[in-house]
């Protein structure tokens, strides 16, 4: 997939067949940009797959180098500049704070519950049971009392 780019004409700007017509004057020809284009689609239409198939738990961070990827291709299809792939961190810097801490909590979560053994909802039900108890004793003490006092 990524050697269609030699398919595009070269020393020209236009490609026009009977099907389509492609114009882009953001590059010297039209292979130039069909190269930077599959240079940027292939990696984020393979990470993209892998996503999707994923069954790691850390799968979520695959999402960093697709956002990347995505605004780089967004970048070379609205290239007015000749700068390319210089400011997408900036942009990628407010997913990457989203998505890290979310990743690490559920690897903390996994690790407690598969390798150390620690499951919080039993945790979470063994201290409501020891309240309720410890709620019981605290009743029944202080009926003792009333009627000690009767």
């Amino acid at each position: 997939m990524f050697q269609l780019y030699e398919y595009a004409p070269e020393n020209t700007q236009v490609w026009e067949t009977a099907w389509f017509r492609i114009e882009d004057k953001n590059y010297y020809d039209l292979r130039t940009a069909f190269w930077v284009y599959m240079n940027k689609i292939i990696p984020l239409i393979l990470m993209v797959i892998w996503f999707m198939t994923c069954k790691k738990w850390w799968y979520h961070v695959i999402l960093i180098p697709m956002c990347m990827y995505g605004f780089q291709f967004y970048t070379a299809l609205n290239n007015t500049t000749n700068i390319l792939d210089i400011v997408e961190i900036y942009w990628l810097l407010p997913i990457m704070c989203i998505i890290i801490p979310f990743v690490y909590l559920i690897r903390i979560k996994l690790v407690d519950k598969y390798v150390h053994g620690i499951d919080l909802k039993k945790i979470d039900a063994e201290l409501e049971e020891y309240e309720r108890r410890e709620q019981e004793q605290q009743n029944t003490s202080k009926e003792a009392q009333t009627q000690e006092v009767h």
